[in-house]
């Protein structure tokens, strides 16, 4: 029987390939040999093919098994062991020879991603970055750092819709602009009032919203932006080494996520064409949003897990420019001491001037 996944293995000594951020190329860490991405997509094209037809077929003879379970199970290629994951998981690695696999059969509808931004931090930079990060902060815990560990650390490529359109804008404003007249007995202030209109249209390319229900929204909107003059034609062969989740909410499931974003930034620059005022305040918009190209892509995303006391702190990097975002713990003695510290401070000093003051009078 054919396989339903496709390990990545070294042609040369049959060990695991894993793509490097460093070299842009898949490496072997048992040989050391080296091999650009189209080498490997030639190589392994026609077992990616094989194993998403085999998946299909596995898929109909199971679904309704797999409708109530919501897992996977499939056949590591390289040592037979069971590898069992979530309907959604398209890139792992065997938990038994570790071998990068990829379950083309996990492709939501068959459809892959167009694009894909390949992971440009490495997994030493970003645990790096992670205690770069615990230094900065002067409210953490002094011993978080030396007793807190690092559980997980997981490269995953994340499904993104990237919208393309424009939006017609049409907004009402109301605006005041006041002048000052002095004779030598009053001043005069005259207040104008003006009712302004604009229309527009503001064009949009590439409006990220992330397609995984598991992500977190907010953390994902956080570590924007990616540098999309690196995106390149999706092939699976920059997935071994890294985890990748098909989509779980369609193009129209994400619109509503997406038309606020659009149509905040695109009131927001019509707005700015109203200038020349003390005051301006919209009373009325009216914007509709026309997309004219969507495309699926994958961006590299680092989720970084650290324990202590029994709590976990999760965060999230993004894996082209290594932005972090997350949350850390506060040591609320050293708070209230640094608040009371600034508290004190402006005491003495008020104190001091309301000595001069009495002094003075």
């Amino acid at each position: 029987m054919a396989a339903q996944v496709t390990n990545y293995q070294c042609p040369s000594c049959t060990g695991p390939l894993h793509f490097s951020s460093k070299t842009n190329r898949l490496e072997c860490d048992y040989c050391g040999s080296s091999y650009e991405v189209s080498e490997i997509d030639e190589k392994f094209n026609a077992k990616i093919d094989e194993a998403k037809n085999e998946s299909d077929k596995k898929q109909k003879d199971n679904q309704e098994k797999w409708d109530v379970t919501g897992l996977r199970s499939y056949t590591c290629s390289s040592c037979g062991a069971e590898i069992i994951c979530d309907e959604t998981t398209v890139a792992t690695s065997c938990p038994y020879c570790a071998n990068p696999t990829v379950i083309p059969g996990q492709f939501k509808d068959g459809q892959m991603p167009d694009l894909v931004i390949p992971f440009s931090v490495d997994k030493k930079d970003a645990i790096e970055a992670l205690k770069n990060h615990y230094n900065k902060k002067r409210l953490l815990p002094s011993v978080f750092s030396k007793e807190n560990h690092i559980e997980e650390v997981k490269g995953i490529y994340v499904p993104f819709w990237l919208y393309d359109g424009d939006a017609d804008v049409q907004m009402s404003f109301v605006a005041t602009r006041s002048s000052v007249t002095r004779t030598a007995k009053k001043e005069i202030i005259t207040t104008s009032h003006y009712k302004i209109n604009r229309a527009g249209t503001v064009p949009f390319e590439k409006v990220p919203v992330d397609a995984s229900k598991k992500m977190d929204n907010d953390l994902m909107d956080s570590i924007e932006p990616f540098d999309y003059s690196k995106l390149v034609e999706f092939t699976p062969s920059y997935l071994p080494g890294y985890f990748a989740e098909s989509y779980d909410e369609n193009q129209e499931d994400c619109k509503p996520r997406v038309n606020l974003r659009i149509e905040n930034s695109a009131c927001s620059e019509i707005s700015k064409t109203v200038v020349g005022y003390e005051t301006v305040t919209a009373t009325s918009k009216n914007v509709k949003i026309n997309y004219k190209n969507i495309k699926y892509a994958f961006l590299p995303v680092w989720l970084l897990t650290t324990k202590w006391k029994d709590q976990v702190f999760m965060f999230s990097m993004n894996g082209q420019t290594g932005k972090l975002v997350g949350n850390l713990p506060v040591d609320w003695g050293k708070f209230w001491k640094y608040f009371f510290g600034i508290f004190a401070g402006v005491g003495v000093a008020a104190t001091a001037i309301m000595y001069f003051i009495m002094k003075v009078m």
